[in-house]
Formats: structure tokens, C-alpha cells, sequence
């Protein structure tokens, strides 16, 4: 099952501050909903680890995470896969963008990701209300983060 999903926020903060948080690990960790581990590998990449609960499905989900196109400070792609077990795995990428704007930067971003197994049988509306949900969420804590 593939869905994508975009949007955008607007933070009142300068574009080289917002580059940085979105770079650093520790700020990633607690900004993401669920994630308890976050870790950067050798090749500039991330290991992370999630638990996540979609309707009647819960798991943990293990996974890579890796950035690339970078272009400082106007963005980077995103992009992971993560295993849950029977509950099936996720994988995906963001396309993230900062503009200067009004004063602060606006972040945009549009996100592709593919699920299977048991996850993919829940149905596009659970999925898609579960998606928009926890991107919201990382959002809200990400400007949170960066609004110090």
C-alpha cells in the first residue's frame, strides 16, 4: 500500500537554526512520536527504533534512516525503512525544503511511503488519519524544539 502525503510550517526561527535541528539527532529523537532510540551511524545515516500503535496494531519498529541531497540550509531528502515484525514493515522518504519567510523559515515537505503486512490490511483511511497524525504531531514538537 503506498500513500503520500504533504504540507508545510511556518517557524519563528532563522533557516540556519532550523538546518541545524534538523540535522541533529538528539532534537529527531524527541520531536518523533515514539521513537526511543536514535542513532547516528558511520555513514552519516541514522539507526532508530519506534513504537508505533495504527488502530488495532501495535509494534516496534527497527530501521535505517538516511539523508541525502543535501543542500544546506535549504534542505535534504529523507528516507527510511524500518521492520515490525508481524506487523509488517514502512519504508518512505520526505523531500524537506526551508524558505525564508516572513521573518522566520517555512518548512515544506512531501512524504511517499509504502507499508505491508499487517499494517497494509488496516485500510487507506486508518493509514492515512494514522500518517497525517503522527507527521502533525512530529511537527508541532519539531517547532516547539526550534522555538527554544
Amino acid at each position: 500500500m503506498a500513500m503520500t502525503m504533504n504540507g508545510e510550517v511556518q517557524l519563528a526561527a532563522p533557516r540556519e537554526a532550523v538546518w541545524e535541528k534538523l540535522n541533529n539527532p538528539e532534537v529527531l529523537k524527541a520531536c518523533i512520536p515514539g521513537c526511543e532510540e536514535l542513532e547516528k551511524t558511520d555513514d552519516g545515516g541514522f539507526r532508530a527504533t519506534a513504537k508505533m500503535k495504527v488502530g488495532p496494531v501495535s509494534a516496534r519498529f527497527k530501521g535505517k534512516v538516511t539523508l541525502s541531497d543535501l543542500d544546506p540550509p535549504n534542505g535534504y531528502k529523507i528516507s527510511g525503512e524500518g521492520e515490525g515484525g508481524v506487523a509488517g514493515f514502512a519504508k518512505g522518504g520526505a523531500v524537506v525544503k526551508l524558505a525564508e519567510k516572513d521573518g522566520g523559515t517555512l518548512l515544506s515537505y512531501e512524504v511517499e511511503a509504502q507499508i505491508g503486512g499487517k499494517l497494509a490490511q488496516l485500510g487507506q483511511r486508518l493509514i492515512n488519519g494514522a500518517a497525517k497524525k503522527l507527521a502533525d504531531e512530529f511537527f508541532a514538537n519539531f517547532a516547539k524544539a526550534v522555538q527554544g
